[in-house]
């Protein structure tokens, strides 16, 4: 079976720092290979892969900003020339190469990451029924689209160490926006007496400077920056806790599944995918409020951070996502007679 990843561009894949999206077309891609399918990626120039690599944009448009319509137009018009070429294409890309899907014969399989807004759902309805939809969460499901499946993101275990949460604080870790809370995070730490490290892309600027920045200190409450995969591993690991308050409906939550491999419990909102991500009282906790969010801080002793683990080796390991987008590859490429070769 001939596969192509279409990855986004915005950053590298995989990322050298944040791109949740080119981390997952990452994990797949490389997973896939260790399976043994041909697979091409189309990502940007300098990414890392063990599949064949395509690209027409050398570096990441997250660097380079000004022409980013110009280069996706040219980084997915490069993979659809070619599209007669593979069995199955892959897209995490958004909606953009929807538009295309008529005018090639290749099924097309999109993983729909997240809805960046309802203005986008159109594009989705059109072609609803033609091209074939995955969602990441059951709860992330538009109802008027039509799934093939949901398949959970799954995350290279290798690069996730257990740990034993001997650093004794709590973790933020993700964008600063309001909608990932990390102005609430700051307020579990204070309640709960607790040291706080907050991690993650600067996305508010503002937000950052009026609900963030003033309650930093240096000792307790500290802004470790947008760290890299190392220092993700070693931060996720000795933490007692992540604290995930979220403010919105969460598609998936990568953060949450990364910390959970490193045995490390996860108190979050109770807000759109977690309560398919997270058990309830055995992986973390399931909150609603701030308080309840102190409470649940100090219950942290009653949570295994083996049981931690072995949830998330179970449930997001990068071979059980690969396998089960392999049997999606080989039911869609069946059914509409495309598939060339095993």
């Amino acid at each position: 079976m001939k596969v192509a990843i279409l990855s986004p561009i915005t950053w590298r894949t995989p990322p050298v720092r944040y791109g949740p999206w080119e981390q997952v077309a990452s994990v797949l891609t490389e997973s896939l290979v260790k399976l043994g399918i041909d697979v091409t990626l189309f990502a940007t120039g300098d990414s890392i892969t063990g599949a064949k690599l395509q690209s027409v944009c050398a570096k990441p448009l997250g660097d380079y900003p000004d022409d980013a319509k110009v280069w996706e137009c040219l980084h997915i018009s490069n993979l659809i020339e070619q599209a007669s070429e593979f069995d199955i294409i892959h897209n995490h890309f958004d909606f953009l190469p929807l538009t295309y899907s008529r005018l090639i014969p290749t099924p097309l399989l999109t993983t729909i990451h997240g809805f960046s807004s309802d203005q986008i759902i159109p594009v989705y309805r059109k072609y609803n029924g033609h091209a074939l939809y995955v969602s990441v969460s059951n709860s992330n499901r538009h109802p008027d689209l039509t799934y093939l499946d949901t398949v959970y993101n799954g995350i290279n275990e290798q690069q996730f160490h257990f740990g034993d949460g001997a650093g004794e604080y709590l973790l933020f870790f993700g964008r600063i926006h309001p909608h990932k809370g990390a102005y609430e995070a700051i307020q579990i730490a204070i309640q709960s007496k607790s040291r706080l490290k907050l991690c993650g892309l600067i996305q508010d600027e503002n937000y950052f400077k009026t609900m963030v920045l003033p309650f930093l200190d240096n000792t307790y409450i500290t802004y470790e920056g947008n760290v890299d995969p190392i220092q993700r591993n070693h931060l996720l690991g000795n933490a007692k806790a992540l604290l995930h308050p979220i403010s919105f409906d969460e598609p998936f939550g990568l953060s949450v599944a990364e910390a959970m491999m490193c045995g490390t419990p996860v108190i979050a909102f109770e807000r759109g995918s977690m309560n398919e991500l997270i058990l309830h009282k055995r992986t973390g906790f399931l909150v609603h409020t701030i308080g309840e969010a102190v409470a649940a801080v100090g219950k942290l002793n009653n949570i295994s951070r083996e049981a931690c683990r072995a949830h998330a080796l179970h449930k997001f390991s990068s071979e059980v996502m690969a396998k089960h987008y392999l049997k999606l590859y080989e039911r869609s490429t069946r059914r509409s007679g495309s598939i060339k070769d095993y």
